[in-house]
Parts: C-alpha cells; sequence; structure tokens
C-alpha cells in the first residue's frame, strides 16, 4: 500500500490479509491508534489525570479502549473475561503517576491493536454470524457483532478524547 500517510486509514485501501468484510474494523483501529499517538504527544502529566467538568479524563481512554478491545475480541472469539480483564476494567479510572506510565499506557493500546488486527486476519468470513454470549448476563450478540461494537466502542471514546485534550491544553 503506498497511499500518502495523511490520509485517513479507510482511504488508503485494504489492509493485507484482513478479510474485506472486516475492513472497516481494521480501519478504525489503526485510526484511533493513530489518533491517539498523536493527540497526547506532549501532553503534560496533569493533562492526562484533569477531568474538566467532570468528563473522563485522558488518561481513562487510552486505558480504557485497549481493554475494550481485548474484551471483545475475547467475547468475538466465544470465550469469557478472566479476573485479569475484570481487575483492568476496574483500574481503568485510575490516575497515571509518571510520564513512563503514560507512555505504556499509548504502547499498550498500540500493541492491542497490532494483536487484534492479527486476530482479523485469521477469521473465516463464514463464522461471522456466529452467535456469542456477552458478560455475566449472557446477552446475545454474534462474532461480527462483538468485533464491531470493540471497534465502535473505541471510536467513541478517541472523539471524546479529542475534545478532553483540546480543553485541558488550553491556557
Amino acid at each position: 500500500m503506498n497511499a500518502p500517510v495523511n490520509l485517513e486509514w479507510w482511504q488508503r485501501g485494504p489492509i493485507d490479509g484482513v478479510p474485506a468484510v472486516l475492513q472497516p474494523v481494521a480501519h478504525m483501529m489503526l485510526q484511533m491508534r493513530d489518533e491517539i499517538a498523536a493527540a497526547v504527544r506532549e501532553l503534560p502529566l496533569d493533562a492526562w489525570n484533569a477531568k474538566p467538568a467532570g468528563v473522563a479524563s485522558v488518561a481513562f481512554h487510552v486505558r480504557h479502549i485497549p481493554g475494550v478491545l481485548d474484551r471483545l475480541f475475547t467475547y468475538a472469539r466465544g470465550g469469557v473475561l478472566n479476573a485479569e480483564q475484570i481487575s483492568a476494567l476496574r483500574a481503568d479510572g485510575n490516575a497515571i503517576e509518571s510520564e513512563e506510565e503514560c507512555a505504556a499506557l499509548v504502547q499498550r493500546l498500540s500493541d492491542q491493536v497490532d494483536a487484534c488486527l492479527a486476530e482479523l486476519r485469521g477469521i473465516d468470513p463464514s463464522t461471522l454470524a456466529e452467535e456469542r454470549l456477552i458478560g455475566r448476563a449472557k446477552l446475545p450478540s454474534t462474532m461480527i457483532g462483538c468485533i464491531v461494537h470493540g471497534a465502535e466502542h473505541g471510536m467513541r471514546h478517541l472523539g471524546q478524547l479529542l475534545v478532553t485534550v483540546q480543553v485541558v491544553r488550553q491556557p
């Protein structure tokens, strides 16, 4: 793929190895990764933890998005959440205490996107309509429902993060 990098991912063409029906999911995840990394670059530590007007902090969003992807891809595989995933969910709102932790969260997001892309490449599109059960309540969904919701939910948090970053960068 030789498309200019200033284009959004959906404008750059297909992602190698990802089934056509799952291309929009891959594009959303790559867009999230790029935009979040750019938005938080050189963001001071106190801005990561700020909650202007009581909204979720930048730290929350950067921690929450990879967790969402991990949890929803677990459901997409037909799995249930393990204790580590549940504990991570409960820690999403924790404050960040160092710049190293900020960098580690951005890297965790990038690594989770890579893991999801690898998983997308291995999915047989004929299995996408298979039923999946979500959470303790065992709510009905499908494999594709879990995968699409993971990307969509992450994009929703990306939008919130971008607004929060704008507000906390104001003098």
